[in-house]
């Protein structure tokens, strides 16, 4: 193994949008191991929209990521050196060792993981956090039942094709939304989705209106909110009575953009729950998501699409598509 690696660091927060110089890559010496330790090399880096929020010094729901310091991500990877006891050369492994090419860690926050009929890099999509983000946001905040509709914006993305799939399971009605005909046309044709809705092609927010309305014939009981803005408006026009909506993300301001909303008075008219959650401070739940997401991918059941960006220097770019829509399924960065 080289005596160094590459990692990037937050350089400078943004201002508005993000930009390349918002990131610096460095090179740094591979570290010793101490007794207790693992060494791991990442073959995967995770992108995902939640980084943006922690990219800003404002307030959220988690601290600001520091700067000068590497970006926080999910990885997953193999152990190349080991001395701790539960780990040995060769396992396989999620953590959140962030935009690097290598990490160490005594363990805690390292999981093992069997690739034998889940491919690895799964394990940072359907079969990890954007596929518990969808199990938790469905089956505890939506509780569907069989025969409701529910619709998904964002519906191509690593989190919101695994609610569709997983309501679709339910003998629910799925629809879907998301930018563009190609997303629609895989989200139909390979995910299974009941209709998708291009938003991209409706002229204003009275056509989307009228998109949605065909595509939900008996209304929407459930929503899974990935995005903000006139597409929440929308979907909080065609809410059933007791409609129960999800907010995952707010993706279409996340570079400080307002959301304002000109339908609030929805909520109290057809009587709706409106719950925000962080998959993480939900901890008890994910080894039942897990297992249930794992046999969905090993079966075949749940699909998923992956973009994949080459090599670790290739990861502002590739983030800086994913705000934008531009990723087709998870956004990866692949390090090996």
């Amino acid at each position: 193994m080289p005596n160094t690696y590459q990692r990037i660091v937050l350089a400078s927060r943004p201002s508005g949008a993000v930009s390349p110089d918002n990131f610096r890559l460095e090179e740094a010496p591979v570290p010793e191991l101490a007794d207790g330790q693992v060494l791991v090399r990442n073959h995967y880096l995770s992108l995902d929209p939640y980084m943006r929020g922690r990219m800003d010094e404002g307030k959220s729901y988690a601290s600001p990521q520091p700067l000068g310091e590497v970006m926080i991500g999910g990885t997953v990877g193999e152990v190349e050196a080991s001395k701790n006891p539960k780990f040995q050369v060769g396992d396989k492994v999620v953590g959140m060792f962030g935009w690097q090419e290598i990490g160490v860690s005594d363990g805690s926050g390292l999981q093992k993981v069997d690739t034998t009929h889940i491919p690895l890099s799964a394990y940072l999509g359907s079969v990890g956090m954007p596929g518990v983000t969808a199990w938790y946001g469905l089956n505890k905040i939506i509780e569907p039942k069989s025969g409701e509709t529910v619709v998904v914006s964002a519906a191509s993305g690593a989190v919101g094709s695994v609610v569709g799939q997983l309501a679709k399971l339910k003998g629910c009605r799925a629809v879907g939304i998301a930018g563009g005909k190609e997303k629609c046309d895989y989200v139909v044709n390979e995910l299974g989705f009941d209709a998708c809705i291009d938003y991209k092609a409706a002229a204003d927010s009275k056509a989307l209106y009228m998109m949605l309305k065909e595509a939900t014939p008996d209304g929407v009981d459930g929503y899974f909110e990935n995005v903000g803005g006139e597409i929440l408006d929308v979907v909080l026009s065609r809410m059933n009575a007791f409609g129960r909506i999800a907010v995952c993300g707010m993706i279409a301001g996340y570079d400080g953009q307002p959301l304002p909303m000109k339908n609030p008075r929805m909520i109290l008219v057809s009587r709706l729950k409106i719950e925000g959650f962080i998959v993480s401070e939900h901890m008890d739940v994910w080894p039942q998501a897990l297992s249930e997401l794992g046999n969905g991918v090993a079966q075949g059941k749940i699909k998923f699409r992956e973009s994949v960006a080459q090599g670790l220097a290739s990861a502002p770019e590739a983030f800086m598509g994913l705000l934008k829509g531009k990723n087709f399924g998870k956004q990866l960065v692949k390090l090996v």
